[in-house]
């Protein structure tokens, strides 16, 4: 019987986050607050710990203070069992520069995994929301003999040239070519309406990988991505594989969420998965406690719904609502409400996400909104009711009309 493998995990954290701004403004984009009262790399961490992965670095680099404090205050494992959740800043190892692209992070990190001596690196981004048992992945990585494995989601034909899309070889498993944003590809063999999309998550035998690393940081043409031209040097020689997410089974999904993956890299898709989470029958389900979403325990007591002072009774519709908040005659609805959050008696908020520590004054309306922490709206303020106004003020106004107000921000009427 052979011995087990020794599996190293590498999330990739050190993205700027453009397109999330101002919710970046202020932190790294795998630190932005999501579901009321979990952050980003929640989720990246918790499929990596539910998978059995007990040795996992964090690659940080812009604005990773939040980040990192949330990473040592939440994920302390047990040094007995030579267990850890750490976060790894830029460290400029070879030479006076920083990450230059995903893949150079990982070789400027390549002391991490020469430390640790495994057999295999899993490799995946730290900004997605979704599930994934990858114990099933290396099973079937393993299994194939490739050097690498790219994991795939099916995708609709026509996002296709938003993504990286894998052309697989259905036969051999290996995949054919790995397309940067294709607008001219055919759709999968038994599903002509859809492809193959990367999930930015990869499994590699850590030879191979730093191999490819280091060959990659010796070519001046290189952009040092990890699907930009990591990915294409294992396609090149006929080692890499791919996994299709359709195959794999998480406990406690249901038909509904299974294959669950969104890429939250803009205004428009982190409203969206919000508003994902809040319906009977969840589009992703953060309730499923056989593969539970961990965070940071929040030392605070329960939410509570009461009567206004001048008792008008408020009302709780398709909306989450976090540990700490107290609304007082507040209509919500579709709604996700962080903790620590006050609503005073007669406001309304609607089809909107709310950070922690958010004040929302007595009749004061927001609607198709993002409030990120500590925003302070005046008695009888509005957000997301005037688009024109909105802008005036400053705020971020997406094309389909979602509002974004800043950190700390006061709101007058």
């Amino acid at each position: 019987m052979s011995a087990p493998k020794k599996i190293f995990g590498i999330i990739l954290a050190g993205g700027e986050g453009k397109r999330l701004m101002p919710l970046t403004a202020d932190r790294a984009k795998p630190a932005v607050p999501f579901g009321g009262q979990y952050r980003l790399i929640d989720f990246a961490i918790s499929n990596l710990i539910n998978s059995g992965l007990r040795q996992i670095v964090v690659l940080t680099q812009y604005k990773s203070h939040s980040l990192d404090r949330h990473i040592s205050q939440t994920w302390r494992m047990s040094a007995l069992l030579d267990s850890y959740v750490t976060s790894v800043p830029a460290q400029q190892r070879l030479g006076k520069r920083w990450f230059s692209g995903s893949a150079d992070a990982i070789l400027q990190s390549l002391n991490l995994i020469n430390d640790e001596k495994p057999d295999i690196v899993v490799v995946i981004g730290a900004d997605h929301v979704y599930r994934m048992d990858f114990r099933q992945m290396l099973d079937a990585h393993i299994e194939s003999g490739a050097k690498a494995t790219v994991a795939g989601i099916r995708q609709p034909l026509a996002m296709a040239s938003q993504f990286g899309v894998i052309d697989a070889d259905t036969e051999s498993g290996r995949i054919k070519q790995f397309l940067e944003k294709p607008t001219d590809i055919a759709g999968l063999d038994d599903s002509p309406h859809e492809v193959l999309a990367s999930m930015g998550n990869y499994i590699f035998d850590a030879d191979a990988l730093i191999a490819a690393v280091e060959a990659d940081g010796e070519s001046p043409t290189s952009g040092h991505d990890m699907g930009g031209d990591i990915v294409p040097y294992f396609v090149d020689r006929g080692e890499a594989g791919y996994y299709d997410m359709k195959r794999n089974d998480v406990p406690g999904s249901s038909p509904r969420d299974r294959s669950y993956w969104r890429d939250v890299g803009t205004i428009d898709s982190f409203f969206d998965a919000h508003m994902d989470l809040i319906s009977t029958l969840p589009i992703f389900n953060l309730y499923n406690m056989e593969w539970p979403i961990h965070s940071q325990a929040v030392n605070s007591p329960p939410a509570k719904f009461v009567r206004d002072s001048v008792g008008r009774i408020g009302n709780a519709i398709d909306s989450i609502v976090s540990l700490g908040s107290v609304l007082s005659g507040t209509h919500l609805e579709r709604s996700v409400v962080g903790p620590w959050t006050l609503a005073g008696g007669g406001s309304t908020i609607t089809d909107s996400v709310v950070f922690d520590g958010v004040r929302v004054g007595a009749g004061s309306r927001v609607h198709r909104a993002i409030l990120d922490k500590n925003v302070v709206l005046a008695d009888g303020a509005t957000v997301g009711v005037d688009r024109e106004r909105d802008l005036a003020r400053g705020f971020t106004v997406t094309e389909s009309g979602i509002t974004v107000v800043g950190k700390g921000l006061f709101i007058d009427r």
